[in-house]
């Protein structure tokens, strides 16, 4: 960054710039750890001298949240993935179970805002459609973060919802599903051939928020890659050029991924086990009703207060994968914090 001529390529000055920013707070979050250990000893030994058991509930405290903060930064260690420390491209596409599956759309969308703000991250919207009567039919948004794919991976499947449906007159309880796939936003121009005859582009009218330009022209757009089936569809920007370039980066970083897998079980973990978004798919269910609890059938975490957990509490499901991921072992299997 010393160097004369350090500004003269914004957009690699800036990745340098980040980078440098994340090792510094990497750094600082060691410091600030180091320090909470050792007024954590202060606050025993002041205790054990002067026998004043009122500090055993502060010192409680100060312990639980070292030990919370330790398990986030030994975490981190394990986000050693090529493409764990880009953002991350999520999809959200409501699957069986009519407009029940396109609200408990919407509400996968809102967790995954949610969780997104408490971790800092932006959220950029690439594509959104609304449900016939209600709710989102699919949306795509882009997570802006350090190591946001890192933690996002972890969200790659079908997700199974229970509870008692408030679109049914007579009360009953209804099973909904929504599929989740989550790829690297690979900014660098990858090495991937793609023949202009193997890709269908369509144009269509941009729905949802986005301003008033937004629908008055065809700019949103959709490439289909005719070979592997992949569809990638884009309409934030404000031109059809700009929705095309995003679209076929987001395209060739679908298919750079699936080039680099050497057996289907790889390729099927990049392009997040969807299959058929319905029963025996998912990797995690939501139940409302007749109890309330959120389980991962993948890792074994569960918990109880699903309240939370769609409000974007979602940092135990994904250390828990990505223990299992390094390990192999469940949640049953080790002490979850």
């Amino acid at each position: 960054m010393e160097e004369p001529d350090f500004w003269a390529d914004p957009e690699k000055s800036a990745k340098i710039v980040q980078l440098a920013k994340n090792l510094k707070d990497t750094v600082q979050d060691y410091k600030d750890l180091e320090q909470q250990y050792e007024d954590i000893g202060v606050m025993i030994e002041m205790g054990n001298e002067e026998n004043d058991q009122s500090l055993v509930p502060e010192v409680e405290e100060m312990l639980g949240e070292f030990k919370e903060k330790l398990e986030e930064m030994r975490i981190n260690t394990l986000l050693s993935g090529e493409y764990d420390d880009h953002n991350a491209i999520l999809r959200l596409n409501a699957g069986a179970g009519g407009t029940e599956s396109c609200d408990w759309c919407s509400i996968l969308y809102r967790m995954f805002c949610r969780w997104a703000e408490k971790k800092g991250f932006s959220i950029e919207v690439l594509d959104y459609l609304d449900g016939e009567e209600a709710g989102i039919k699919s949306v795509t948004i882009q997570v802006n973060g350090s190591n946001a794919y890192g933690y996002l991976k972890s969200e790659k499947g079908v997700h199974r919802l229970v509870r008692i449906s408030p679109f049914n007159a007579a009360g009953k309880r209804q099973t909904s599903f929504v599929s989740c796939d989550v790829m690297p936003d690979i900014e660098e121009d990858l090495d991937v051939e793609v023949n202009d005859d193997d890709l269908r582009i369509d144009t269509y009218r941009s729905s949802g928020a986005g301003g008033q330009h937004i629908n008055k022209t065809s700019s949103a757009i959709r490439i289909t890659h005719l070979p592997s089936g992949i569809v990638v569809q884009c309409q934030n920007e404000r031109s059809q050029f700009q929705n095309k370039d995003k679209a076929m980066q987001m395209l060739k970083a679908k298919l750079y991924l699936l080039k680099q897998q050497e057996n289907a079980e790889k390729l099927s973990g990049i392009r997040g086990d969807v299959t058929d978004i319905g029963w025996g798919n998912q990797i995690r269910s939501y139940v409302m009703q007749p109890y309330t609890m959120a389980k991962d059938h993948r890792t074994g975490a569960e918990i109880g207060n699903i309240n939370s957990v769609l409000d974007g509490a979602l940092d135990q499901f994904m250390y828990a994968y990505l223990r299992w991921l390094n390990t192999g072992a469940k949640a049953s299997d080790t002490e979850m914090e």
